[in-house]
């Protein structure tokens, strides 16, 4: 049998081995468009390899994914992250799960991965093809014939095609596929940061506050977690994760929106006010610049401080109840202007692809092409940032490769 993968990243790695364990007595060979291999690999986790996510439960899982959780959800009983860890210890490669559950290889260091994974394509002798970028495919009987961008390499038939090739950024890099009759989601940025140009909080770059709750005005977004503010505007674990659940919506509004912050990470107001009345009567002839709610960082109560219009020497004890009401309003419901996103380090995310309406998930066989296979974010399948993505990819890959 001959299997074609294409696409040297995360899950063509992953398919082309998984299948060819599965199936040892095929060829199997891996085309990748570029020089490089497995380049989101390297830079993912900040040169780390965020691996998978260590979350307890297959539900936990799948609600870390705005497009395609429900399907991943029966795909996760199949192989899942635990299986991920398994997978990976079992052959050599010793993992750790941080406080946060975010699953790096033990040597903090992304070059374990890639070395595992050529190390492994080596010894069971699967070829890798660079700079063969593929053009077009095309049915041949039971088979696939693929056409190469260029010209240069004749086309070439296979029994099975894995197509692993990631996001794109516009539709026209799903062309290909969509003239097989795939239905094809136009692709928009996922996981970005909020640029706010106009705003003076990005004076205050460098903090971090850990339990925040963010949303997005006149819509139904909202996430949590820890927020970062930086030279452009608002970064951090809640912002990503609001940025990809927001992805369509987002670039519906051009990324200009308004956020709001709640900078205690209590959604219940009559608690918040309940707690600056106990600061008052605890503290009355202290200024307010040294007793700070909710453990706020220096510099940004100092901010909301003269946000809320109430002076930094002003006394708990002085500032009655239009200045509780101000301090309440700030701290629970903070509102900055975005204008425009900026790229989360070098990782890029796209929602959008191949349909999941195109695709049989319990194969990740395209329900229009017999014998094609998807794995990855080539489909319209994204997640939060924690690893899964990756892990996403993983059990695509996994699943694919058996060749059912």
């Amino acid at each position: 049998m001959e299997i074609a993968i294409i696409g040297g990243g995360a899950a063509g790695f992953f398919a082309a081995i998984t299948a060819k364990e599965n199936h040892p007595e095929a060829n199997v060979v891996i085309f990748e468009k570029s020089k490089d291999i497995l380049a989101k690999v390297k830079i993912s986790g900040g040169g780390r390899c965020n691996v998978t996510n260590g979350c307890s439960s297959i539900k936990e899982l799948a609600e870390a994914y705005p497009r395609g959780g429900n399907a991943l959800k029966r795909a996760f009983r199949t192989f899942d992250n635990k299986d991920t860890m398994q997978w990976f210890e079992s052959r050599g490669v010793p993992l750790v799960t941080q406080d946060d559950n975010c699953v790096f290889p033990l040597s903090q260091n992304s070059q374990s991965i890639i070395d595992f994974f050529q190390e492994q394509t080596s010894k069971l002798k699967i070829k890798i093809e660079l700079e063969t970028g593929i053009k077009t495919i095309k049915k041949s009987g039971n088979q696939l014939q693929l056409g190469f961008i260029g010209g240069k390499v004749p086309t070439r038939t296979f029994d099975k095609v894995i197509v692993a090739t990631g996001g794109s950024p516009k539709r026209e890099g799903f062309a290909w596929l969509e003239k097989l009759n795939h239905k094809i989601e136009d692709p928009v940025p996922s996981l970005f940061t909020f640029k706010m140009p106009d705003e003076p909080v990005a004076e205050l770059m460098g903090i971090v506050v850990e339990n925040t709750l963010v949303s997005i005005q006149g819509t139904n977004l909202k996430s949590e977690g820890p927020l970062l503010i930086t030279h452009w505007g608002m970064s951090g674990p809640a912002i990503l994760k609001l940025s990809a659940l927001g992805a369509r919506v987002l670039s519906d509004k051009n990324y200009n929106f308004k956020i709001q912050v709640n900078w205690t990470n209590v959604r219940n107001q009559d608690a918040v006010i309940t707690q600056l009345n106990s600061l008052m009567r605890a503290h009355p002839k202290k200024i307010l610049a040294n007793v700070r709610p909710y453990s706020l960082p220096e510099r940004l109560w100092s901010y909301l401080l003269e946000k809320s219009e109430l002076p930094t020497n002003k006394k708990w004890g002085e500032i009655g109840k239009t200045g509780l009401n101000k301090l309440v309003n700030v701290l629970t419901n903070d509102v900055y202007s975005a204008k425009g996103k900026t790229q989360f380090k070098d990782e890029f995310v796209t929602c959008g692809g191949v349909s999941l309406e195109s695709i049989n998930f319990n194969t990740m066989q395209s329900k229009v092409c017999e014998n094609l296979y998807f794995a990855g974010e080539v489909m319209d399948i994204d997640g939060i940032t924690g690893g899964y993505n990756f892990q996403a990819a993983w059990t695509t890959a996994f699943i694919a490769a058996k060749l059912n």
